[in-house]
């Protein structure tokens, strides 16, 4: 059976720290073998127990036991993938990297997970992780409080807990990838939509689910960073939700042209909520009058940006974002890291990578697509 561990204190997380990152437009092609590893099919297999690594999550201010760097991934780790939700475009290639990791580690991969990105539709899933003796169980949360009970027993029962994409509080886990800082994502978008529309008029934001800890913190780093006197012209008017759900934010995106006529400008940054949002713009009389902009994946957004209802938009590789998270998860429950901050370890072939402080490790800035780069990318 696996060990257990301590229950996780009560701890408050430590403040983070965000260096700014120059915003980016980058252009590279896409190797075939890189690829093929992104479009692996997702497979079930069962459970292993994992070893001895003791000590209590970083999310309540880092383990103490010791790292060794030089400890070895055993083979045969059960790593379970819980995304917000199924058969969300985003988290298929997300998972699908995390596949690809967990293969080259000699693990077990798993994915599991809801149909709708409700607060409360993963804990079920959690406890049954648990149970089965996940060794580490990769979540990219839909509420940030709903899962903890769950979170924290299954760690208790000595399973390392990484959260990707969304985070939950920071007791109710081990470590935490970002996808890029918070600010850097709500600056690119910010500086996207304030190019697109000349500086000035009326912009709203739709966004995915209401109690999504990555969306809400978004937006509030864009109000913030639009409150800056450069952005003085540009008035936000309204923020609906989508729930993540394509007919929703479809619906979402016609209300709010009809709501407020004067729009100039909606902000998704959400990839279900952007494509559908596009998808509508591209036949209706708004489209080359309204700009859009978020966050998208290059396959839903090429036809929008090549027949001009999108100028740009801007997202990271998810694929390498699920692929690191089962590096992270992997190198902790070896013991190579027990979370502290200054902490590093190898992720494969994407490299070094350093555990900040509250357990965070980002796997990089936003990349920026448009139609001089859309083409070189394949996710």
């Amino acid at each position: 059976m696996r060990p257990s561990r301590p229950a996780p204190s009560d701890s408050p997380a430590q403040a983070k720290e965000s260096e700014p990152i120059m915003r980016e437009r980058i252009r590279f092609g896409v190797t075939a073998a890189a690829l093929a590893g992104v479009m692996l099919a997702a497979s079930a297999c069962g459970g292993t127990t994992r070893g001895d690594d003791g000590g209590s999550g970083a999310g309540s201010g880092g383990s103490t036991a010791e790292a060794d760097p030089d400890a070895e991934i055993p083979e045969g780790l059960a790593i379970s993938f819980l995304p917000k939700q199924l058969n969300n475009p985003y988290f298929t290639v997300a998972d699908a990297g995390g596949k690809e990791a967990v293969e080259e580690l000699g693990g077990e991969f798993k994915e599991v997970g809801p149909s709708e990105a409700t607060a409360s539709s993963q804990v079920s899933y959690i406890n049954t992780l648990s149970q089965q003796g996940s060794d580490v169980i990769v979540l990219a949360a839909n509420d940030p409080n709903a899962v903890c009970g769950a979170l924290n027993q299954a760690r208790q029962a000595g399973s390392v807990v990484v959260t990707f994409d969304s985070d939950t509080a920071p007791d109710c886990r081990d470590l935490f990838v970002n996808q890029a800082t918070a600010k850097d994502i709500a600056r690119t978008q910010v500086e996207m939509i304030a190019e697109q529309i000349g500086g000035e008029g009326e912009i709203a934001f739709l966004s995915a689910t209401p109690n999504a800890t990555n969306q809400n913190a978004w937006l509030e780093l864009m109000e913030k960073e639009l409150a800056k006197e450069e952005y003085s012209g540009i008035e936000v008017v309204d923020t609906v939700y989508g729930n993540d759900d394509d007919q929703k934010s479809f619906n979402e995106m016609q209300g709010l042209l009809q709501t407020h006529p004067d729009l100039a400008g909606v902000v998704s940054p959400t990839t279900v909520g952007l494509a559908a949002a596009a998808r509508y713009l591209s036949s209706s009389d708004y489209k080359g009058e309204v700009a859009l902009t978020g966050l998208g994946t290059p396959n839903q957004m090429r036809e929008y940006v090549e027949n001009g209802t999108v100028e740009e938009f801007a997202l990271w590789d998810p694929a390498n974002l699920g692929y690191l998270a089962a590096y992270s998860g992997a190198s902790m429950s070896a013991g190579r890291i027990t979370g502290e901050q200054g902490q590093t370890f190898e992720a494969g072939r994407l490299g070094e990578y350093t555990v900040r402080a509250d357990g965070e490790i980002v796997l990089g800035p936003p990349t920026v697509f448009n139609k001089g780069n859309i083409d070189d990318y394949d996710f």
